[in-house]
C-alpha cells in the first residue's frame, strides 16, 4: 500500500454489551450480533456496508476476546475475510483506536483509517460510501474527519456538532464545538442553527490520528504500541498484550482526541442512521403497520397503536395498550413505556447487583464448536440441548462433579469416553461417569443434535476441567 492509495482501510469497532437492549442484548450476545432489522445482524451489514472493491481494503474487526468466535463465524457466513483483533479488556473506543491506528501504520503511515461502530443502522451503502469518498481527501490533507447526520427530529439520546468554515472547495467544515446529549427544547435550539447529529465515524490518516494521540493521550499511544508489538497471533486472531493494554486508561476518543484537537472536520451527509441505542430507537428504524406498530415474532396485537412487540419464543399479546414496548425471550419478559426505554439499562445494573444471571447471559450460549440450552435445571441435576456444527470439537475435559449422559436427536457423534472411542447416531446413547474424560465431535456434514443430562452435586460451567482444546480455550 502506498501513501497515495485511493482505498480506505475500514475498522469495526465490536466492544459493548447493549444493555439498552435488554433481554434480546447481553454480554453473551450482544446487540451487534443480533438480527434485530432484516436477516443480518448489524455486525453483519456494517461490514458489508465497507467491503466495495473499489473503496476499501480488506477489513479490521477490532473485538473483546469473549465474542471473538461469534465475529468469526459471522464473517464466515457473509463470506468475508478480516484481520481480527482482540482486546483483552475493555478501555473504550480511545484505546482500540489507537490500536487501530499503529496497526495500519505498519503497511503504510499514510493509510486512511474509517472507523465505523458495529451496532448502527444506515439505510443507504451507497450513500455511505459515497459520503467516505467525499471525505477522502480532506482526510489525505491531515483533518480527522467525522460524518455528521443532518437531524431527522430534536434527539436527545445523540451528542451534536457544531459545523464552521468551509474546507477548501469540499462540503466539509471545521468544527465549531462538540456538545453532550441535550435535553428536547436544546435539541431543538441545535436544529434551528444547523448543527448536526455526531454519528461516531471516523476518517483519517493513520500517522494523523497517532500524532494527536501522543499529544493528548501519550498513555493511551504507549499501551496500544506496546500491546500490538507484544501481540501473539492465536488461530485467525491477533491477540493483543493484556499487561500493557490495561495500562490504557478508559476514556472515549470524543474527550480524549476530537474535542481537543484543531484537526477535527466533519462532512455533513443525510443519509438514515441510528445507533438503536434502545427499545424506542429501534421503533424509530423499523417497519410498521397502520397503526404505527412495529412487530416481529410470535405476536398478537389487538387495538394497540405506535408499540414495539417482538418475541422468538412464546406467543406474546397485547391488547389495548399504545406506546409501549414488549420484548418476549424464552427466559425474560420485558415491558416498558417507549420514551422510557433507555431506562432498561439501569434496570440491568440493578438485576446484576442481585446476581441475577439472565441480566449478562442467555439460555442459549454460543460456543465456538456451536451452542448449548439450558432446558432444566434442579438441585442435583440440568438437562442441555446441544447442537455441534459439522467439524465441531468440544474440549477432553472432565468434571469432579456430575456424571453425563448423551442421547443423539439428530446427526451422528463420535465419543470419546477414556480410552473408548464409540459411534452414535439419533436415538443411541451414551453415558460419561464422574471423573471420565471425554470429548464430542461431530465428524458428518450436518449438524448434530443431543439431549445431555447431568446428575451430580454441583453442574456449574466452572466444573470443566480442560485437557486438551482446539480452540485454544
Amino acid at each position: 500500500m502506498t501513501g497515495g492509495s485511493s482505498r480506505i482501510l475500514p475498522v469495526i469497532m465490536c466492544g459493548g454489551s447493549g444493555t439498552r437492549l435488554w433481554p434480546a442484548s447481553r454480554d453473551s450476545m450482544p446487540k451487534q450480533f443480533i438480527d434485530l432489522i432484516g436477516q443480518h445482524s448489524t455486525f453483519q451489514t456494517a461490514v458489508q456496508r465497507v467491503t466495495a472493491p473499489d473503496v476499501f481494503l480488506r477489513p479490521t474487526i477490532v473485538s473483546g476476546n469473549d465474542v471473538r468466535f461469534i465475529v468469526a463465524e459471522q464473517l464466515a457466513e457473509i463470506g468475508t475475510q478480516a484481520d481480527i483483533i482482540l482486546e483483552p479488556t475493555q478501555r473504550d473506543s480511545a484505546a482500540a483506536i489507537a490500536v487501530a491506528a499503529c496497526h495500519a501504520a505498519r503497511h503504510d503511515p499514510e493509510t486512511i483509517v474509517l472507523v465505523i461502530a458495529a451496532d448502527h443502522i444506515i439505510d443507504d451503502s451507497a450513500a455511505f460510501a459515497a459520503a467516505c469518498r467525499a471525505a477522502l481527501e480532506p482526510a489525505r490533507q491531515g483533518h480527522i474527519m467525522t460524518l455528521g447526520v443532518v437531524p431527522q427530529y430534536p434527539a436527545t439520546s445523540y451528542g451534536y456538532i457544531k459545523p464552521g468554515q468551509p474546507i477548501g472547495g469540499s462540503d466539509a467544515r471545521s468544527v465549531d464545538r462538540f456538545v453532550e446529549k441535550p435535553k428536547a427544547a436544546t435539541a431543538q435550539e441545535y436544529i434551528s442553527q444547523g448543527f448536526l447529529w455526531n454519528s461516531g465515524n471516523f476518517l483519517f490518516r493513520a500517522d494523523v490520528m497517532i500524532e494527536e494521540l501522543e499529544r493528548f493521550q501519550p498513555t493511551i499511544l504507549a499501551a496500544a504500541r506496546e500491546a500490538l508489538e507484544k501481540a501473539a497471533t492465536d488461530l485467525d486472531f491477533i491477540r493483543l498484550d493484556e499487561t500493557a493494554f490495561k495500562l490504557a486508561p478508559k476514556i472515549s476518543i470524543d474527550y480524549a482526541v476530537m474535542e481537543r484537537t484543531e484537526r477535527a472536520a466533519v462532512l455533513p451527509v443525510s443519509f438514515s442512521w441510528s445507533d438503536i441505542g434502545s427499545w424506542g430507537a429501534l421503533w424509530d428504524v423499523s417497519s410498521r403497520d397502520d397503526a404505527g406498530n412495529a412487530l416481529r415474532g410470535n405476536v398478537e396485537v389487538l387495538e394497540a397503536r405506535n408499540s414495539l412487540v417482538h418475541s422468538d419464543s412464546i406467543l406474546t399479546t397485547v391488547v389495548g395498550l399504545d406506546d409501549v414496548v414488549v420484548v418476549a425471550k424464552p427466559d425474560a419478559v420485558l415491558v416498558t413505556s417507549r420514551s422510557r426505554s433507555e431506562q432498561v439499562k439501569d434496570l440491568v445494573v440493578t438485576m446484576r447487583g442481585k446476581q441475577r444471571p439472565e441480566a449478562s447471559e442467555h439460555l442459549r450460549m454460543y460456543r465456538p464448536w456451536g451452542w448449548y440450552q439450558r432446558i432444566d435445571q434442579g438441585s442435583r441435576f440440568q438437562v442441555k440441548r446441544i447442537m455441534v456444527k459439522p467439524g465441531g470439537r468440544l474440549s477432553l475435559q472432565k468434571h469432579h462433579h456430575r456424571a453425563e449422559h448423551w442421547v443423539v436427536v439428530r446427526g451422528t457423534a463420535e465419543v470419546v469416553v477414556n480410552q473408548d472411542v464409540v459411534m452414535l447416531h439419533e436415538n443411541e446413547s451414551v453415558y460419561i461417569p464422574i471423573g471420565a474424560v471425554h470429548r464430542l465431535t461431530n465428524p458428518g456434514r450436518i449438524p448434530l443434535e443431543l439431549i445431555e443430562v447431568q446428575v451430580g452435586s454441583y453442574t456449574g460451567e466452572d466444573d470443566i476441567i480442560r485437557v486438551e482444546d482446539v480452540y485454544g480455550r
